[in-house]
């Protein structure tokens, strides 16, 4: 069975104001000497990372997703802040990078694009057996991340305004010249000529810097999936983990299919981002629009074998539905926004959700 994992970048936000807090550094220090967890600073002062350890249980990965929050919620609120589960921050943009060199170089060569990046995405590691198996997951996943992006859209708002996507993250995050979908690469070496090929161009800085939205992990024998929000809910946190993991095995184990065009992906991601799961999605395949949960279902059917052979079918069956009844994080924010009407509300109902 694969093993798998995830990582998760959060907001911090003031607790005694609706601001954000620039208190990175801080809290996770503080959480990490309280925990045997893994928390990293992020780019910005204004975020913090947390990490689990790889495991081939969905159970035990939602139980160390919640306790890992749950450390470094408390952390925050002992430096002031609260901890915030959403991809773009509904609060003020007046953001501070934390100090090193590498962000220092980042943020001159990169401009404002480095100067104001704020986002907070969830990043699925999925074992693979060799680089070779794991260039063939990422050619054979391009099409279906779309809706991975879908189910886990959770940014709404941004500056203190609903920006009318169900993931802005995807938009502001599609600002460095390297993310996004990327092209088929046929082989390592083919992976490795795109790779390479960003880094000597200056698109790149270094392969730190290649943000395509699945790639091969540069720390571990892994694939990275990166193209999902952070989401508000462990639980949905768990469920979309368990299809990528899905996704990606049931990818190593079929036919190449038909290399989509990058102009199509790129239509398809914008969709998924505009609307999240509330309306049409692309089909890549056939080269139209559905109603989103149709393309869920056919998801699922597709990795259907994979969540049975690990177990895990009628655990995602379940964390679908709940999605599918009470929506999307974005979904959930808006309600928020409606029932209080003010940013606050969604800052209240995102802090409470965030590690429940």
């Amino acid at each position: 069975m694969r093993t798998f994992g995830v990582e998760e970048e959060f907001l911090l936000a003031t607790a005694s104001s609706p601001v954000l807090a620039a208190a990175g550094d801080a809290v996770t220090t503080t959480a990490a000497a309280a925990s045997d967890g893994q928390f990293e600073h992020e780019f910005k002062q204004q975020q913090a990372e947390l990490g689990t350890r790889p495991t081939e249980s969905v159970a035990e990965l939602g139980a160390e997703l919640r306790q890992r929050r749950a450390e470094l919620a408390s952390a925050a609120c002992a430096h002031g802040a609260r901890l915030l589960a959403c991809g773009t921050s509904p609060l003020d943009q007046r953001v501070t990078t934390t100090p090193g060199p590498r962000y220092e170089r980042m943020t001159d060569l990169f401009g404002r694009v480095a100067r104001i990046s704020l986002t907070c995405g969830m990043h699925v590691h999925v074992s693979v057996e060799s680089p070779a198996e794991g260039v063939a997951i990422l050619d054979g996943i391009r099409s279906w991340l779309p809706v991975v992006l879908a189910l886990s859209a959770n940014s709404p708002f941004f500056a203190g305004e609903d920006t009318g996507y169900a993931s802005y993250r995807t938009i502001l995050w599609g600002q460095w010249p390297t993310a996004g979908a990327a092209d088929p690469f046929g082989d390592v070496e083919g992976y490795e000529r795109a790779r390479s090929a960003l880094v000597a161009s200056g698109a790149a800085m270094d392969d730190g810097m290649i943000y395509f939205d699945a790639r091969l992990s540069s720390r571990y024998p892994t694939v990275e999936v990166r193209v999902a929000d952070v989401c508000l809910d462990v639980d949905d946190a768990a469920t979309i983990a368990a299809i990528v993991r899905g996704l990606c095995a049931s990818a190593a184990g079929a036919d190449r299919p038909a290399p989509a065009r990058g102009e199509l992906l790129r239509a398809a991601s914008w969709q998924a981002a505009r609307s999240g799961v509330e309306q049409q999605l692309v089909d890549v395949e056939g080269a139209r629009t559905v109603p989103a949960w149709n393309l869920v279902d056919r998801l699922i059917d597709f990795i259907r074998p994979a969540l049975r052979a690990t177990g895990d079918a009628d655990r995602v069956g379940d964390g679908l539905d709940e999605i599918r009844r009470r929506g999307t994080g974005s979904a959930r924010q808006r309600a928020a926004y409606a029932n209080g009407g003010a940013i606050d509300s969604v800052i209240d109902t995102v802090a409470a959700l965030t590690t429940r």
